[in-house]
């Protein structure tokens, strides 16, 4: 093992059955994911991305292969949409997930509330959803998945839902706090410009069934948004474009 890897994944494949086929989704797939980084994986439509994090998340089974988590790392789920309760205040929202796994400590409800204040939402804690705009639900959303401290956060097309100027927003403010909380990230986008604004590398993978074609490493220590005025940015997306199948 690398002692800077977090993940492992050794030779990992899944295959689906349905009455009339057996459907490989991935394939001999290996990939480490390093501590702290931020990894980004795309590929085609449909190529087999979402099966890959499912099975990391501990949501879907594999077929074969090893994947390894070390030093008892807890990993946190962010889904596509922010899948706010409507009937719940903001705060009752983000401790949604403590509530669940029975961990409604006075420690963890002010450490929710500390990370709301932290990030601009301290006076909309006793509003409901339909009053923060799309940027600022996800915001809640990211803050309930920190809720429960995980090391490695999985991101699936976490800004899909929203319109084009709201997503270089928000995944500039989600990219920040994820810094500054110190978190890995495995995030899977069908988007090449918010991978390359956002990855520390990138994974490109083929048409189903996925395989690892080319990783290409992001050499931008800078916000989403920075990244997006520099001339290294379209040499990047150009690099990456090139090898979606």
């Amino acid at each position: 093992m690398n002692m800077n890897n977090v993940i492992e994944i050794n030779k990992l494949s899944k295959k689906y059955f349905n009455e009339k086929q057996e459907i490989l989704a991935i394939d001999d797939i290996s990939l480490a994911v390093r501590d702290g980084e931020f990894l980004v994986i795309v590929g085609p439509s449909g190529c087999g991305k979402s099966t890959l994090l499912n099975i990391i998340g501990g949501i879907d089974k594999k077929s074969s292969g090893n994947i390894t988590i070390f030093d008892g790392k807890k990993i946190g789920y962010m889904l596509q949409t922010d899948c706010l309760f409507s009937w719940l205040t903001i705060l009752d929202n983000a401790l949604l997930g403590l509530k669940i796994n029975n961990l409604m400590t006075e420690d963890n409800i002010a450490y929710v509330k500390k990370l709301l204040n932290t990030y601009g939402l301290s006076e909309f804690m006793d509003s409901y959803p339909s009053s923060l705009s799309g940027g600022m639900r996800q915001r809640v959303a990211l803050i309930r998945t920190l809720a429960l401290k995980p090391d490695i956060l999985l991101l699936d097309e976490p800004f899909s839902a929203l319109d084009y100027q709201t997503r270089i927003m928000v995944a500039d403010d989600v990219y920040k706090i994820i810094k500054r909380e110190g978190k890995t990230i495995i995030m899977i986008t069908h988007d090449v410009g918010e991978a390359c604004s956002v990855a520390s590398r990138v994974v490109v993978f083929t048409n189903r069934p996925a395989r690892v074609k080319k990783i290409i490493d992001i050499d931008m220590d800078l916000s989403p948004i920075e990244r997006r005025k520099l001339q290294e940015f379209l040499e990047y997306y150009d690099k990456v474009w090139k090898e979606i199948d």
